[in-house]
């Protein structure tokens, strides 16, 4: 009696350090797991932000191009002293304006690390605006000659 006593005993302990064992390494890969998964998405959110801030460059590029066109097209406009054409030079000039500003807030969005959803309407709000201040320099240009 002693002895099935005493193989009980060391069966339930037996069982009881296996199950503690199966725990522990148990625990241990929940961890990791959720470690790797939050390592996973910081590395994919600093992926999508460096083509955000790459699309950001060129929209700045882009704009600095077009003010310097523009910067010209203002010696012309000054040049023929007509209302008409200072008029429409102001009006494609607050296009440009316009078009400044939705970049700054696209590169805000980014900054304040916004939601990809977000940052990429911002940066097609950006680009639609920097399309209708060139499309207004070429109107302009065309009321020129």
């Amino acid at each position: 009696m002693k002895r099935s006593r005493l193989n009980l005993f060391k069966a339930t302990s037996m069982s009881i350090s296996i199950l503690g064992i199966i725990m522990i390494l148990a625990t241990v890969v929940v961890f990791a797991y959720i470690g790797i998964s939050a390592l996973s998405s910081t590395v994919s959110s600093d992926v999508g932000s460096g083509t955000a801030y790459d699309q950001i460059a060129v929209l700045q590029s882009d704009y600095s191009n077009l003010s310097s066109q523009y910067t010209d097209v203002k010696v012309q406009v000054d040049k023929a002293n007509n209302a008409n054409l200072t008029q429409a030079y102001t009006n494609a000039n607050l296009q440009l304006v316009k078009a400044q500003s939705a970049i700054s807030d696209a590169q805000s969005a980014v900054s304040a690390g916004k939601s990809q959803s977000e940052i990429k309407s911002r940066i097609k709000t950006a680009q639609q605006q920097l399309q209708t201040a060139e499309t207004s320099l070429s109107n302009l240009r065309a009321m020129m000659y």
